[in-house]
């Protein structure tokens, strides 16, 4: 019978607690040798020569499989030696377009890191499950693909736990994946690598912890001189971009490209992209020097004698900064005449031209965040009667701002395209402490508005705001229960990925008593949602004319009652979005009041938040055309806010909807 104190030896079988010793040393000498590893003379090869020489590109992850060819993204190759060891850079920025190839220039340097640099690398994704999602279709690829990078890293199979999913152990290294909302992966381990992707992205905060960027970078202190840090992203809204603010202070390199018929050397701009109206297959570029017109067939030579140029002076020289548009994107991807097709199609939509500044020229995107002045909306009213919902609208949220002695409420009604009517307003008189107050709002939940169609409808969700009295808005929330009710914390800011959060569960005081997880909490980016409401309330109206020729308004139209009074109006137009310095002289956007009382305005983000949780912005076709068959409402779909969200899902099953109600009276 085996001593119990005895274990097994993979190379020698059983062996007795004595020889413990001798395993420790084998494994402190297994140590040694990878930090030796790590330690050896940088390789002579740069990052876009390993990737000609060893990068194979798979079918899963590429449209374009086979060996990896620098050429044919040729102002990719300084970006990428850029992150060699054997460049001074410590720091590369990256401010591009989508379809220009840099998410396959980072893996190559990935793979470079693991064959030919051995270190820590971490490689940051906006949030955990991106980079599980990054891991399975980018990294696995990357890893399988190339027999250099295979017999380096174990397989997922192996009893070994050096390959998860989001860490890959080599000689020498370890490559570390995590989201920028996670502190605890941020904080992991030093780093000498780090690849942060699509910065812009990122959250404000990693857990509250600090900005996730700023946590990341610190891994890499230890380094010292040895360290390169590689940012990546399209950039989102100007004052609030990291990507933008990271380039700014950077060289500012543009890709200057030869003309082929004068030789004049210049980087592409979107205003010299011409083509006949409606003709987008027209598209040529101008050259700046000769004026000459430049087919797409002229691009590949183009790319191919071009160079990068820097256009500033960097605040850090040990920080180089590229812009690059889908301008420049090689031909057989994103073609001039795709490029020119999507700007005509965005016309009339300040979201679609947002997109095709972010995503096609990698430039940001101005918010005009002055007020609209409230006497022209005053001059803009229509006529319906309190309390009654218009034929196009066809469900209601509400917005309630909770103050100290009384509760404010707006009541919206929704149609096709987030157009919007303000249906009713109300103030109740007592505030957070009186249980009257609460029984008013409670009363809301159970009133209907009476619809054009002769239908009458309830609320489908009223958000509330949790800034004030917050333990007396979870106990009213957990009283009439969640299904109808959604409190909401605002957070300051612009969140290009979902303005709208949650929910999550968080502590409740009732009757003195702390419940755990006793609340679900949403939490909205005010920011997009005033944004949006100052943006639809200066969309152009149809005249009078126009509309009974069968003109239409556009996706988005707010439209105001004659009984909206001018001091509501003010309150709705009662902050402008402007730019201030912080203390490092970074510019940011931030909300700043006109005037002192701002309710109605914070009403109408609440009940745009509402409306967001109910999920209209994600509805396909069929949800909004059985709204309108429950509701004999007219249908909007040959209108232009009849054609968002417009899909050919399979058709869902015909359901009364749970809005729809009898009873009346309130406000």
């Amino acid at each position: 019978m085996s001593d119990p104190s005895s274990t097994t030896s993979p190379r020698s079988g059983p062996i007795c607690a004595e020889d413990a010793d001798v395993l420790a040393f084998d494994g402190a000498q297994d140590v040694l040798r990878a930090w030796l590893a790590g330690l050896r003379p940088d390789p002579d090869l740069t990052v876009s020569e390993w990737a000609d020489r060893h990068r194979k590109l798979s079918s899963r992850a590429s449209a374009e499989p086979g060996p990896y060819r620098t050429l044919r993204t040729p102002y990719m190759g300084e970006i990428m030696d850029r992150l060699s060891p054997g460049d001074p850079t410590q720091r590369v920025v990256f401010m591009k377009a989508a379809q220009v190839g840099a998410t396959e220039a980072g893996n190559n340097w990935i793979g470079f890191v693991i064959h030919q640099a051995p270190g820590p690398m971490l490689a940051v994704q906006p949030t955990v499950d991106l980079a599980k999602r990054n891991s399975r279709q980018r990294i696995d690829p990357l890893i399988e693909e190339s027999p250099e990078l295979r017999q380096r890293i174990k397989p997922a199979r192996s009893r070994d736990a050096g390959n998860t999913m989001l860490s890959k152990e080599f000689a020498g290294g370890i490559l570390i994946m995590t989201g920028a909302n996670s502190a605890v992966g941020l904080r992991s381990t030093p780093a000498r690598y780090i690849f942060l992707d699509e910065v812009d992205a990122y959250p404000a905060s990693a857990d509250e912890e600090g900005d996730p960027v700023t946590l990341a970078e610190a891994r890499s202190l230890t380094f010292a001189h040895r360290r390169k840090v590689f940012l990546v992203s399209t950039p989102t809204i100007r004052g609030l971009s990291r990507i933008e603010r990271e380039f700014e202070a950077s060289d500012q390199r543009r890709f200057f490209v030869p003309c082929p018929h004068c030789g004049v050397m210049q980087w592409l701009r979107f205003e010299r992209l011409r083509w006949e109206t409606g003709r987008p297959e027209t598209a040529a570029y101008y050259c700046e020097g000769c004026d000459a017109g430049l087919a797409e067939h002229h691009k590949t030579a183009m790319l191919e004698a071009g160079e990068w140029r820097a256009t500033a002076e960097a605040a850090d020289p040990g920080t180089v900064g590229y812009h690059l548009s889908a301008l420049y994107s090689p031909v057989g991807w994103l073609g001039w005449d795709r490029i020119a097709r999507a700007w005509e199609a965005a016309q009339g939509s300040d979201e679609a031209i947002k997109a095709f500044r972010n995503t096609v020229l990698g430039e940001t995107w101005v918010e005009t965040g002055e007020a609209p002045d409230w006497q022209r909306l005053a001059d803009r009213r229509e006529t319906w009667k309190p309390g009654t919902v218009p034929d196009k609208g066809l469900f209601l949220t509400a917005g309630a701002d909770v103050q100290k002695d009384r509760i404010e409420v707006d009541v919206w009604a929704w149609g096709r395209g987030l157009e919007s009517w303000l249906v009713d307003h109300g103030v109740i008189e007592g505030g957070p402490g009186d249980p009257a107050c609460w029984q008013q709002l409670t009363d809301l939940l159970g009133r209907t508005w009476a619809h054009a169609s002769g239908a009458h409808l309830t609320i489908a969700r009223l958000a509330i705001d949790t800034g004030y009295e917050t333990s007396a808005v979870y106990g009213w929330a957990r009283q009439v229960g969640f299904a109808q009710v959604a409190p909401v914390k605002g957070l300051d800011g612009f969140n290009r990925a979902s303005p709208v959060s949650g929910p999550t569960y968080v502590d409740a005081t009732v009757a003195g008593k702390r419940l755990r997880r006793g609340a679900r909490l949403w939490t909205v980016a005010v920011s997009t949602f005033k944004a949006e409401t100052y943006r639809f309330l200066r969309l152009e109206r149809p005249t009078r004319e126009e509309i009974a020729e069968g003109a239409t308004c556009q996706p988005g139209t707010v439209h105001l009652p004659e009984w909206a009074d001018s001091e509501w109006l003010k309150q709705l137009t009662a902050e402008q979005l402007v730019t201030v310095k912080g203390k490092r002289g970074f510019a940011r956007l931030e909300w700043q009041k006109l005037r002192e009382r701002n309710e109605a305005l914070d009403c109408r983000v609440y009940a745009r938040a509402a409306a967001w949780i109910a999920g209209a912005d994600r509805w396909p076709e069929a949800t909004w055309a059985d709204l309108e068959a429950q509701l004999g409402s007219s249908s909007g779909m040959d209108s232009p806010a009849g054609l968002i969200n417009r899909q050919t899902p399979a058709q869902q099953g015909k359901r009364r909807s749970e809005w729809l109600g009898r009873r009346e009276g309130w406000f």
